[in-house]
């Protein structure tokens, strides 16, 4: 009703905060209770006169004879009609009958007085109306219609103006509920702000206890009980709880939420049992080993830790899996064909873990989100270091390859001097992270990630098994070994002794120099890469993967892990020039050795940081 608020702000100004008053008592309430009402919102004129028609009531037409005897039948039937409660409606009415009488007869005290009582009974009217006008459109309308006749009567008239300030609010709580219920219908329910729950809080907060508000706070609450079972029916149990936890903020202590929540919990178990049973189905048939893991998959994907009917069907299937001629935690070498072993491999256990950082881990970049559940179906064998020197010699001189850093005659090393790191020419796979010739036992350096992948197919070819890369999924899981962190030793920024070849604040190199940012108190005795296998495994009896060196991986790199694959696959787009490299390495910050730390490297690059591992199938 915009063209009421700007009348109400122009006459006056007392009417935001509850109106001035005609009859003091005439509403139960004395000027001390006026005076103690809220304020209410600030009026913005906004140009709008589409509401003015509203609150400019026309008199309708009257019909009186010429004459003394037409005033006389004027002034019975104004009475009569005054006496009946018929004030406005039409020419017989009494307000447009004692006007008419007053357009005639200007001083006449009789319709004077009469006018005045009609305008007394016209507000006992309009109030009446609304008492009703909280969820009654059709009252609000009548208690509208009566304050533009009141307003063309007697515009400045104290209980007329607090009479267009009651309706004004009335009208504004009813516009507000209906635009929140437009909202509501929508689906804009405002579970994060705004919305249907804002608007219909607006209300409350000024008008406690509105029926119409309460009713949409009520409709919001079971909108977001509705989205939540509907997430529950799609075993989106994740969301099903945001739902929850969304509508346990509408109304305080709330039974209707405790009821959903069983009823979300009996469609989780109803859900996990018929995927247990499905899967145990599965299982005996040794082809459906697959499906069965795929079930299970969505079963710890849904399940609430702790579920004992998702443990029961882990067990189960892990009963049912086999490694092959291996077990976990075997270590064993491969004949290579033109004699000797290839590098030493620990079979790594099958299993899942949610990969990436959390929403809240502190140093973690957008690259590594979404944290998200990643399972393998079969166990695999990784090396139990990186490459060495001695390794990757015996690999070039049977096939005469070539590496990057070799054909282009330069790479990145440490310049002690400087204590940065510098382009250096005559640097290749046979120098170590200053540029010296590299020992045997050295993790090998200053190779791409083309270099690594020819390594890995020349093992292939040589003992005849499916040699290659890490996953970045891979890497990170035997990274973490079981556990769930922000670095690979737990969530504790300090390293445990003897934990790998870290950046330590009690390093120091052989001019003196100290790191900048390190891990407090922290010290491996090295400056540079250490000889592989010189630190403690970790719990999956794996060397130097927390630090030492970086390593090259096989997925190129995206941006975040949306639609990354969650079965553990290297995430690979033939023809991508950046790729992942993984891993701490001794030369990086405290924040760069968390486990969910990755980077993006040209596929070309060499350095004094970066080597590589090998995964083999089994």
């Amino acid at each position: 009703m915009r063209a009421a608020r700007i009348l109400l702000l122009l006459l006056c100004p007392l009417v935001a905060a509850g109106g001035c008053s005609r009859d003091p008592d005439a509403s139960g309430k004395g000027a001390a209770a006026a005076d103690a009402a809220p304020r209410m919102p600030t009026v913005t004129v906004t140009g709008d006169d589409s509401g003015t028609a509203a609150l400019n009531w026309q008199s309708p037409v009257v019909v009186m004879a010429e004459g003394e005897e037409g005033l006389a039948a004027a002034r019975r039937a104004a009475a009569s009609a005054l006496q009946e409660g018929r004030l406005y409606a039409d020419g017989e009415s009494a307000i447009p009958l004692y006007l008419a009488i007053l357009a005639r007869q200007p001083d006449d005290a009789r319709a004077t007085q009469g006018l005045e009582k009609a305008l007394d009974q016209l507000l006992k009217q309009g109030n009446e109306a609304l008492q009703s006008a909280d969820d009654d459109d059709a009252a609000l309308q009548r208690a509208s219609t009566i304050a533009a006749v009141a307003r063309t009567l007697k515009a400045d008239d104290e209980a007329v103006v607090a009479y267009l300030g009651r309706v004004d609010e009335a009208d504004q709580w009813a516009r507000l509920n209906a635009a929140s219920e437009r909202e509501l219908r929508e689906g804009r329910l405002g579970e994060q702000g705004g919305g249907a729950l804002a608007g219909f809080r607006e209300v409350l907060k000024w008008k406690p206890g509105q029926p119409r508000a309460l009713q949409g706070v009520a409709a919001v609450e079971s909108a977001l009980i509705r989205r939540a079972e509907d997430a529950a029916q799609a075993s989106d149990f994740e969301a099903a709880e945001a739902w929850l936890t969304h509508a346990a903020t509408v109304r305080e202590a709330s039974p209707t939420i405790d009821d959903a929540r069983e009823r979300i919990a009996a469609v989780r178990l109803a859900r996990i049992i018929e995927l247990r049973d499905g899967g145990l189905r599965d299982i005996a048939n040794p082809l459906g080993l697959k499906a069965a893991r795929e079930k299970l998959a969505e079963v710890l994907r849904i399940a609430e830790p702790g579920d004992h009917v998702a443990a029961d069907f882990r067990e189960r299937i892990d009963l049912a899996t086999y490694y092959g001629l291996f077990r976990p935690g075997q270590a064993f070498t491969d004949n290579l064909r033109n004699g000797g072993r290839g590098p030493e491999l620990v079979v790594v256990p099958h299993g899942g873990y949610r990969m990436g950082a959390e929403e809240d881990e502190l140093g973690a970049s957008e690259a590594e989100r979404p944290a998200h559940y990643v399972r393998f179906n079969r166990g695999f064998a990784m090396s139990r270091h990186a490459i060495t020197v001695g390794q990757f010699r015996r690999f070039v001189e049977a096939t005469g390859y070539r590496p990057r850093a070799t054909r282009r005659g330069h790479s990145i090393v440490y310049d002690e001097r400087s204590g940065n790191f510098a382009r250096r020419s005559g640097v290749d796979w046979q120098s170590d992270y200053s540029g010296a010739k590299a020992a045997d036992d050295m993790p090998v350096l200053h190779v791409s990630v083309y270099d690594a992948e020819a390594y890995a197919d020349w093992l292939a070819q040589q003992t005849g098994h499916s040699y290659r890369l890490p996953s970045e999924a891979e890497f990170e899981y035997v990274l973490r070994a079981g556990t769930q962190g922000r670095y690979p030793w737990g969530g504790s920024g300090v390293p445990p002794a003897d934990i790998g070849n870290l950046t330590g604040g009690n390093d120091v190199s052989p001019s003196g120099r100290r790191w900048n940012n390190a891990f407090v108190g922290y010290g491996d005795g090295y400056w540079g890469p250490a000889p592989v296998g010189r630190f403690r495994a970790n719990a999956w009896g794996l060397h130097d993967i927390s630090g030492n060196t970086s390593e090259w991986v096989a997925d190129c790199w995206h941006a975040s892990y949306r639609r990354a694959p969650a079965d553990g696959a290297a995430w690979f787009n033939p023809g991508c020039r950046s790729r992942v490299v993984r891993g701490g390495s001794w030369a990086s910050a405290p924040v760069q050795a968390r486990a969910a730390w990755r980077s993006s490297s040209d596929s070309d690059m060499t350095n004094a940081r970066v080597g590589f591992r090998v995964v083999r199938g089994i």
